[in-house]
């Protein structure tokens, strides 16, 4: 039946009364009842095992529910199986981070279940119901007796859900105020932002947006700010507020850093409380003109130039990848346009190659250089590098067909010449690891041919032969022939 519905049951004898009946019914009838389903409370069996079951009274809003990493607002009120109150929390309820867990451990359990606003009562089994350690009548606790079963109403008032930014814990975001929309920062956006940073122990370091200072505005994934204020930022929304806790790994490092209001130490944990004010994302792709594409890739490119220039070859391999990524359709371009897209192409392709061999990414150089020798087969760069790269994961077979190929092209190449010099003193070097193993090999095998054999063979004749002739003396003893005693005492003497 659905909530509300209304219907008539009618039953068989075997299904009602039975053959006896029950007093104003008589023995053997058909019975009709009519039902109304008013409500129902829905029972669910946290963990499977019966030890925490949950009645749920009234039910929250929304899909998802708290995770281990998010703060809850939780009211509650813990009652023994006699009705005697043990635990209350204040009007305003308490919060708590659910992986630190609460109380007992059948609460955070249960919290992980429930949308924001649901109201339910928990039956809870012994075995869930232990008491933090330390938690008492002074702490708002009444001693709770071993082996205790506890009937808890909890109400999850709301949360706040914590993001692991960075995976490792590193940079953690705290959602104070969902943002608008879908749109996130992500990068290349440019946005505007307020905030306050302080240390851990409350000292403010710098503010912006806040007391009369003017917002901070930045592009996403540039290095303007430390990193772990911007790989948060980008995953912020238009209106969204977030507290975030940045580890010195994502933030100032292990050096002195001064800021506007303050110096922060080193190796210092930060907390920013950041409200997104606006963000401005680059075209998609698919927004664009193909001259637009090409600008974009253009813009791209140089980008990655200037960075490469100072070192920083992570973030310019993902430039020159982006910038491939924008004239990557060669279906949309006409002639002209599709001759200029291949050719940017190609030099994305090379440069970020040259990044991977800097980052020590031999596959991902051997892969970005293939990827240019499908479209032109004779590319020196692209064997030269691949030739590198080939040389560093000791592939010096594959490495030297690509030099072949490259002074098949430009004989002349002072750079190919180069390191084919280095990769012949890499196949000597090879050669002679080689011949010392085979040498090795061949000796450990010479010590079981058959010569060896033959030897041990002869040698345990001789001993046969020397066991008989000791034998034979023996028997000469004990005979003791005039000549018998000569032949044992000349060989004592010899």
């Amino acid at each position: 039946m659905k909530k509300g519905e209304t219907a008539l049951f009618t039953l068989p004898p075997e299904l009602a009364y039975g053959d006896a009946g029950n007093g104003i019914i008589p023995p053997s009838s058909v019975v009709r009842f009519e039902v109304q389903l008013v409500s129902w409370i829905t029972v669910v069996d946290v963990r499977k095992d019966g030890g925490i079951i949950k009645k749920i009274m009234e039910k929250g809003e929304g899909n998802l529910g708290p995770g281990d990493l998010d703060e809850v607002l939780v009211k509650y009120r813990v009652a023994l199986d006699d009705g005697t109150i043990v635990a209350e929390t204040p009007e305003e309820g308490v919060e708590f981070y659910v992986k630190d867990g609460h109380l007992c451990p059948a609460l955070p359990e249960a919290i992980k279940t429930m949308k924001r606003g649901e109201k339910v009562k928990l039956v809870v089994q012994p075995q869930y119901a232990s008491v933090e350690e330390g938690r008492d009548a002074s702490n708002g606790v009444h001693m709770i007796p071993h082996s205790s079963l506890l009937n808890i109403d909890i109400e999850l008032v709301s949360f706040k859900p914590v993001i692991d930014v960075t995976g490792d814990f590193k940079v953690l975001k705290k959602i104070l105020k969902e943002g608008e929309g879908a749109l996130v920062a992500n990068e290349g956006a440019t946005v505007t932002i307020s905030y306050m940073a302080r240390l851990e122990d409350g000292t403010v370091f710098e503010k912006k947006g806040i007391d009369g200072e003017k917002p901070l505005e930045f592009i996403t994934d540039e290095e303007q700010v430390v990193s772990g204020l911007d790989r948060a930022v980008a995953t912020m929304k238009k209106g969204e507020r977030a507290i975030l806790t940045i580890h010195p790994d994502f933030g100032f490092g292990s050096s002195e850093a001064r800021r506007d209001l303050a110096v922060v130490p080193p190796a210092s944990n930060v907390v920013y409380e950041v409200e997104v004010l606006e963000l401005m994302k680059e075209k998609a792709q698919w927004e664009m003109s193909n001259s637009e594409k090409i600008e974009a890739a253009r813009r791209r490119k140089e980008e990655g130039n200037i960075l490469f220039q100072k070192g920083k070859y992570h973030r310019a391999g993902k430039k020159y990848d982006k910038a491939a990524e924008h004239i990557s359709d060669d279906e949309s371009f006409g002639d002209d346009e599709q001759k200029l897209a291949k050719q940017l192409r190609v030099s994305c392709w090379l440069n970020a190659a040259a990044c991977s061999l800097k980052l020590n990414d031999f596959q991902g150089a051997i892969m970005l250089c293939s990827k240019v020798l499908d479209v032109e087969s004779h590319n020196v760069k692209a064997l030269y590098r691949r030739a590198q790269a080939y040389m560093e994961t000791e592939d010096l077979f594959a490495a030297e067909l690509d030099i072949k190929r490259a002074l098949g092209t430009d004989p002349q190449n002072r750079e190919v010449k180069l390191i084919q010099k280095n990769l012949k003193q890499l196949q000597a070097d090879s050669n002679r690891r080689d011949s010392k193993l085979y040498k090795n090999m061949f000796a450990h095998m010479t010590r079981d041919t058959p010569v060896a054999t033959k030897k041990m063979k002869v040698e345990k004749v001789e001993e046969e032969e020397e066991v008989m002739e000791m034998e034979m003396e023996k028997v000469a003893e004990n005979s003791d022939p005039p000549g018998g005693r000569m032949i044992a005492d000349t060989r004592q003497k010899n």
